[in-house]
């Protein structure tokens, strides 16, 4: 899932997760396993309904949108004949990739930490009549015996959320079957180095592509309420490789002709001049 515009971004206003949990601003600070798990759970709690509300029409009931640049799996084909696969999401969130997956023959499981993303699951699942088991948990820690699933894959879910991405490319190794396929997409690294912002002001480097502290957003107590981490491409190249998997592939979707909507801080403009999506497919040796 994208991750939401900073506090004030647009108006000046808070958003709703933002009022919730108080957010008070944004902390230069690093943040551990356990408080990244526990403010993404929160965050993504609070912010449900939000999200859904603004981008479940343009994610779909049971379509796979790997981002904003509306690249489908349906003519991508990145991870490859789905029918008969057991496929595990990773950051399902309101599990529209796996309902997807499940209508075109799969055997879909959804995980996210969220329960308020899940809720938006279930209630989907049962609007476009096709169920899929839910469960909830953390990409880092996952709950699957050795060698559970053929494929598994990530549009924007779970991978920048946690402190360890490395332990995510560990437990997606271990969960997998030899030969399996593990495809994720994330903000593209090199995004780091500028505003989060669609417009002009987010075409200038305001930092280094190579500081590697994480997003924060803290309340008044310097609680954490929202964390995104960043790598750079070779960090995931090597997280990759280290778990014993290699990549096959990296996708750098193009901003397509036509495409208008802003989301975020993906738009025409920064789309037309640099990527803003990162797609990595791995294979498990």
């Amino acid at each position: 899932m994208p991750p939401p515009e900073e506090p004030g971004a647009d108006d000046g206003d808070h958003s709703t997760a933002e009022r919730i949990l108080g957010t008070a601003g944004v902390a230069k600070r690093t943040a551990g396993t356990a408080e990244s798990r526990t403010a993404s759970r929160l965050w993504w709690d609070a912010d449900a309904d939000d999200y859904q509300a603004e981008h479940g029409p343009f994610l779909g009931l049971s379509d796979f949108v790997w981002c904003p640049e509306r690249l489908r799996e349906e003519e991508a084909g990145l991870l490859g004949a789905v029918r008969g696969k057991r496929v595990l999401e990773v950051g399902c969130g309101a599990a529209a990739c796996s309902r997807w997956l499940a209508k075109h023959g799969a055997e879909a499981v959804a995980l996210d930490i969220s329960a308020g993303m899940l809720r938006h699951a279930a209630a989907d699942s049962a609007r476009s009549g096709i169920d899929v088991p839910l469960v909830q948990a953390s990409a880092d820690l996952l709950p699957f015996a050795d060698d559970s699933f053929d494929l598994a894959c990530s549009a924007f879910g779970g991978v920048p959320f946690v402190a360890d991405s490395g332990a995510v490319m560990s437990e997606v190794a271990r969960v997998l079957r030899p030969g399996g396929r593990w495809v994720f997409a994330v903000t593209h690294p090199m995004r780091w180095m500028f505003p989060d912002d669609p417009g002009p002001d987010g075409l200038t480097v305001t930092q280094s592509y190579f500081d590697r502290t994480p997003y924060v957003e803290v309340d008044s107590a310097d609680r954490a309420t929202y964390v995104e981490h960043h790598r750079t491409l070779g960090d995931y190249v090597r997280q990759i490789t280290a778990a014993g998997m290699h990549p096959v592939d990296l996708v750098e979707p193009e901003w397509p002709e036509g495409h208008t909507e802003v989301w975020g801080q993906w738009s025409p403009l920064r789309g037309r001049l640099f990527p803003g999506t990162a797609i990595f497919c791995c294979r498990l040796d």
